[in-house]
């Protein structure tokens, strides 16, 4: 073999493997959201575990500026906190509450802002954070939000953990309008899911074991607690206390 085929073939094996990463990794951007168990494992999938979402993993904080002009809903409903954003600054001694899940949320802008010591948002305070400017459908006062921080040459944002960039209720249209007027209303009702209850009153849970489905949780709804117990992930037992956990 000529030197030059000697130095050709392993090139262009790296650049065929490469390729293939390089694909690999396109595919997965353009359809980054399939929510599922592996299929080897023998489970048969549901359609809760085939639906899409779409993600646009944000590196730096001119990346989540495409978010200023869109609609988004809060995927992590009660944990983050919301504060009035008024004069070009967001008013950290008057938070408002939790915002709750599946939220609509309006965004106008994403601005940085240093956040007081004191002040508890759910993440980490940086230098300065990044913060959604956002408002309520048919409301004209603005809120803010916290999306990322940054510290020095570090930066970090959460807005593919935090929103859905599609309606859920088109997400999720396989879920009956019943479950749906539950959801909305911020309620569970015997016979939902895991999943459709974390829709319907957040993130923020305590679960007594591993098994997804078949556990007693607890749920803390900003003030509000909750402790559903389910069977075959069908809610069976649901108890609801108002006060301090």
């Amino acid at each position: 073999m000529k030197t030059w085929q000697k130095i050709l073939v392993p090139t262009l094996l790296t650049l065929a493997i490469g390729g293939i990463y390089l694909f690999s990794v396109w595919r997965h951007r353009q359809d980054p959201g399939v929510q599922g168990r592996n299929a080897d494992a023998g489970e048969t999938l549901s359609k809760d575990d085939l639906v899409v979402m779409r993600e646009f993993f944000p590196q730096h904080f001119d990346d989540t500026q495409r978010l200023e002009g869109t609609t988004v809903w809060m995927k992590n409903g009660y944990t983050m906190p919301y504060f009035p954003y008024a004069g070009g600054k967001v008013e950290f001694d008057r938070r408002v509450g939790l915002i709750p899940a599946a939220q609509r949320m309006d965004v106008k802008k994403i601005v940085k802002a240093a956040v007081p010591a004191k002040v508890d948002d759910s993440i980490e305070h940086g230098s300065r954070q990044a913060f959604a400017v956002f408002a309520l459908p048919g409301g004209a006062n603005l809120f803010a939000t916290p999306i990322g921080y940054m510290e020095g040459n570090e930066e970090a944002y959460y807005t593919d953990l935090l929103f859905f960039y599609d309606d859920p209720h088109v997400i999720y249209a396989h879920w009956p309008q019943d479950v749906w007027a539950a959801i909305d209303a911020h309620q569970v009702k015997q016979g939902m899911s895991e999943l459709e209850t974390r829709m319907a009153i957040g993130q923020k849970m305590h679960p007594d074991g591993e098994k997804e489905g078949d556990r007693t949780v607890s749920y803390d709804q900003d003030g509000r607690h909750w402790t559903v117990t389910f069977v075959k992930n069908r809610a069976t037992t649901i108890l609801t206390a108002v006060g301090k956990g």
